[in-house]
């Protein structure tokens, strides 16, 4: 019996990175799980591999309709809804005032209004399920700054508060909601912010105090943590992965 078993989970962006490494561990541990993204072709190529277990659906998460059809699929197709992964987001590089706002609101659209509309969507279906668990993504750039990130620490910051109002509202139910802080992760989410320039990343790892980036299944580790009864007694907190970043200050040489 996995650690999972008996849930069902929907994962926004989860064609790749991150949240194809927690779709592969929901999987393994006994979940069902619906995978959503707008990179159909890979997202389908993974359902396929992960066998009955899981489907796909395409999902624009910034779409206000496309999420009640992702949710309604979900239920349709594996009877029920208790876990929810809010992994897509956007990275954008520039300075505050490099920064239009086509390209500030476009990472808000993504990463804050996304998540906003998924909590909501979800609502309904985990008090039908008597509970579940919320695990939003936000990032170390939702607890501390970074040059560069106007728009996508406000969005990260603005996820972390969100989880907190909605892990108030909705313990009652049952549903418990918690956010998830990756530092610096191996993945292709930098390249692709940097217009799919090859970056090399071994000095950054230099300055973590694991000496290292990490690795995607690191954190799909630790979803499927919050996504488990292990975490019942978990709720309205900060998660943090990041090799030890956090644990300093400006001042580190």
């Amino acid at each position: 019996m996995g650690r999972l078993t008996g849930k069902v989970g929907l994962i926004t962006g989860a064609a790749r990175g991150q949240g194809a490494a927690a779709a592969r561990k929901f999987v393994a541990e006994g979940a069902k799980v619906m995978l959503s993204d707008v990179n159909d072709d890979d997202g389908k190529q993974l359902a396929a591999e992960l066998g009955d277990a899981a489907a796909y659906c395409h999902l624009d998460v910034t779409d206000e309709q496309a999420w009640q059809e992702a949710v309604e699929r979900t239920v349709v197709a594996f009877g029920t809804l208790n876990v929810l992964v809010n992994n897509a987001g956007l990275l954008h590089f520039a300075e505050l005032t490099g920064t239009t706002l086509a390209d500030f609101e476009r990472v808000i659209r993504v990463n804050q209004i996304g998540t906003f509309l998924g909590m909501r969507s979800v609502v309904e279906p985990m008090r039908s399920a008597g509970g579940g668990s919320i695990i939003n993504l936000s990032s170390i750039e939702g607890l501390a700054a970074a040059p560069l990130l106007t728009a996508y620490t406000a969005s990260k910051f603005a996820i972390r508060g969100m989880s907190k109002v909605a892990a108030l509202e909705l313990g009652k139910d049952g549903i418990r909601v918690n956010s998830l802080h990756p530092g610096m992760i191996d993945t292709q989410m930098v390249q692709d912010a940097m217009g799919g320039i090859e970056l090399d990343k071994k000095w950054i790892g230099k300055r973590i105090a694991l000496g290292r980036l990490g690795e995607a299944d690191e954190i799909a580790d630790l979803v499927v943590f919050l996504a488990s009864d292990e975490s019942s007694y978990c709720t309205g907190s900060e998660f943090v992965a990041d090799g030890g970043v956090t644990a300093t200050h400006s001042l580190k040489i």
